[in-house]
């Protein structure tokens, strides 16, 4: 590990804290303005390593929308002109302190994560500019934050199944994509 890496991990600790849960678990806390600042942080942080690879970054999932109460792990969305050509994305994600995650339910990305399995701190998935990845994540990012009621229902759903799943990841994100898609068919629609 080299210095600028240590600088990084340390870099974290201190000015993201608050953020951090154990990988498959499942746990909600209100909603903290703090996560677009670690969002920023991260980009900040990245941009710079990833250059021209990258034509875009977005702020998604719950730590994104004012108000939502979400597991204490920043969405990032790393937008790619060409999702077949980003094996550099990935050894440079890699050294940011990223572990690739295969993900099979979503066919138009590459998923990393960051931090230790007992205290992920960032989500991250690379996709194409236009995907269908990119285009649902925002959204539904956008529908939540356009409609306070949404999110509210969105929240109560969310708590509820946290409660039923604190100990399932899978089962918990299962559980909420009917919901998720309701939201989606409607964006379609509009």
């Amino acid at each position: 590990m080299t210095d600028s890496e240590d600088d990084d991990s340390a870099h974290v600790a201190a000015d993201d804290s608050g953020l951090g849960l154990a990988r498959g678990t499942v746990e909600l806390v209100s909603h903290d303005p703090s996560w677009h600042d670690a969002y920023e942080r991260e980009v900040e942080r990245l941009r710079p390593r990833l250059g021209p690879h990258v034509v875009g970054f977005e702020h998604v999932g719950s730590t994104a929308v004012p108000g939502l109460a979400a597991k204490p792990i920043v969405d990032v969305l790393v937008l790619v002109a060409h999702l077949d050509e980003t094996d550099e994305v990935a050894r440079v994600l890699t050294d940011a302190g990223y572990e690739e995650r295969p993900n099979d339910a979503v066919p138009d990305r590459r998923f990393f994560a960051r931090g230790p399995s007992s205290c992920r701190t960032h989500y991250l998935s690379v996709t194409e500019r236009g995907s269908d990845c990119h285009r649902d994540q925002v959204s539904f990012r956008d529908a939540l934050r356009a409609d306070p009621d949404l999110a509210a229902e969105y929240e109560r759903q969310k708590r509820a199944l946290a409660e039923a799943h604190a100990d399932e990841r899978e089962a918990y994100t299962d559980a909420k994509s009917a919901f998720v898609q309701s939201v989606l068919d409607d964006c379609d629609s509009d």
